[in-house]
């Protein structure tokens, strides 16, 4: 792939993505004050468990199965027998993921003190089984380096869960549980709406496939989508772990456990995630570029797309790091006026702390992505499973520590994402090496000396 055809993808990528948020950002506005603040609590409860199956049901699909959908290209097939095939495997996951929440819905919402939840859980539960099949059509179209479906739904998505859950929240505004539901219910027409769009662009797309169809396995599918949902689950399940044991540190020495928690999630860990989210277009986009380098056996070229990749995202996200460091304080004051003195200051310290993170973890993303392409995915998951013990760890040892409180949490966050970006920067490299001089062994001097070495894909 061309630089100017890669850049494209990231630009389409990402130009929908900050598209998608922003109608998001803008609908949670007028959303609040329609809701109130009880509604609006019902509706941000249901949302843990959601996000959770999510995770296991879907996370890290895209990027797993544009690999396979890459690589298939390059070998002359048009990848229709394995869509079937993954969006039946995926299909299940997605339904059972469903099922699960209902299941669970009612246990879950005696469980929070709220029952009248149990309504907001069914009315979700059904985005848990369009998403997963929404995640293996987006898959599909990021291998073919067409980026348009992915952006253009993400886009639907918003819009029509803004529209209609807007509709919901006005229509019954006076019955704060029966407007939760429903407002969740448009998330779950939101998927629906987007399912059915991927669907229909695939179908049209089919009309014009010319190339053999042959279909990969449903157990390779299905195996190499693991690795990656395994490294995309496992900060979630730790930013889980952290809302209970850092309020529990922090509880037994201040009353306002709760409220620092808050000021680091909420203020400082969503600024330092931004750089993250506007270079997601690079982490999707070059997954299929670094597969098809590696499925033709060009390892080198493979790892230069790594480094380039690498290099765009650090571009953006240092320049941010920075920004966020020296200008934390009038970011603060411009989007955070309201809180006291006590806490706007807090909140600019930990802004300050973390800032750092704000260009290691958008390198993670990438890195984590190129790992992916490269059919080393598993290395990435180690790196983040040993990132996030050492997060943990570090918790324990300074969040218990009142001189730092829940700097220590900033800290910890610190540690996690160097060392994940460290780890992965290492495996990039090596990995391509590696597979480079296998290569050229089973080329050469392999043959010269009997052997009948092949190069991995």
């Amino acid at each position: 792939m061309k630089h100017s055809s890669f850049l494209k993808s990231v630009a389409v990528l990402s130009l929908g993505g900050l598209a998608a948020k922003a109608i998001g950002a803008i609908y949670r506005i007028p959303l609040a004050n329609v809701l109130g603040g009880y509604g609006t609590g019902l509706y941000q409860m249901a949302y843990p468990l959601f996000v959770l199956l999510l995770t296991f049901s879907s996370a890290g699909i895209p990027s797993a199965f544009s690999r396979v959908i890459a690589r298939e290209t390059v070998r002359g097939r048009d990848g229709a027998d394995t869509v079937r095939a993954a969006i039946k495997i995926f299909s299940i996951v997605g339904f059972v993921g469903m099922v699960v929440m209902m299941l669970l819905s009612d246990g879950m919402s005696r469980m929070q003190g709220e029952e009248g939840l149990r309504w907001c859980y069914l009315a979700l539960a059904p985005s848990v089984f369009f998403v997963a099949v929404i995640a293996v059509l987006r898959g599909y179209f990021q291998g073919k380096n067409n980026m348009s479906p992915t952006a253009i739904s993400e886009i639907l998505e918003q819009a029509i869960k803004a529209g209609v859950g807007i509709l919901f929240a006005l229509r019954f505004r006076d019955e704060p549980h029966l407007a939760a539901a429903l407002t969740l219910l448009a998330v779950s027409v939101s998927e629906l709406v987007a399912l059915a769009y991927l669907y229909m662009r695939y179908r049209r797309e089919g009309r014009r496939r010319t190339l053999t169809a042959r279909s990969a396995s449903g157990t390779v599918i299905f195996l190499s989508a693991i690795p990656v949902m395994a490294s995309v689950a496992i900060l979630p399940l730790s930013q889980f772990y952290d809302s209970i044991v850092v309020v529990r540190l922090l509880s037994r020495y201040t009353a306002r456990s709760v409220a620092l928690y808050g000021l680091f999630t909420g203020g400082a860990v969503a600024l330092v995630n931004l750089p993250a989210t506007l270079s997601y277009g690079l982490s999707a986009a070059v997954v299929p570029a670094v597969s098809r380098a590696f499925a033709r056996g060009d390892y080198e070229e493979g790892r230069r797309r790594a480094i380039y990749a690498l290099g765009l995202t650090l571009l953006l996200a240092v320049p941010c790091a920075l920004g966020l460091f020296f200008l934390a304080k009038p970011i603060v004051s411009l989007l955070y006026g309201g809180l006291s003195a006590e806490d706007g200051a807090m909140l600019v310290k930990l802004i300050r702390l973390l800032s750092v993170s704000a260009a290691t973890l958008a390198g993670v993303q990438t890195l984590s992505a190129c790992l992916t392409g490269m059919g080393k995915a598993k290395y990435g998951a180690l790196s983040m499973l040993f990132a996030v013990i050492l997060k943990m760890l570090l918790e324990w040892l300074l969040v218990a520590r009142p001189s730092l409180s829940i700097a220590g949490a900033a800290i910890s966050a610190n540690a996690c994402y160097l060392v994940a970006f460290l780890m992965n920067l290492f495996f990039t490299v090596k990995k391509t090496k590696s597979e480079k001089m296998q290569y050229d062994y089973g080329r050469g001097d392999g043959r010269e000396c009997g052997g009948s070495y092949k190069a991995r894909a």
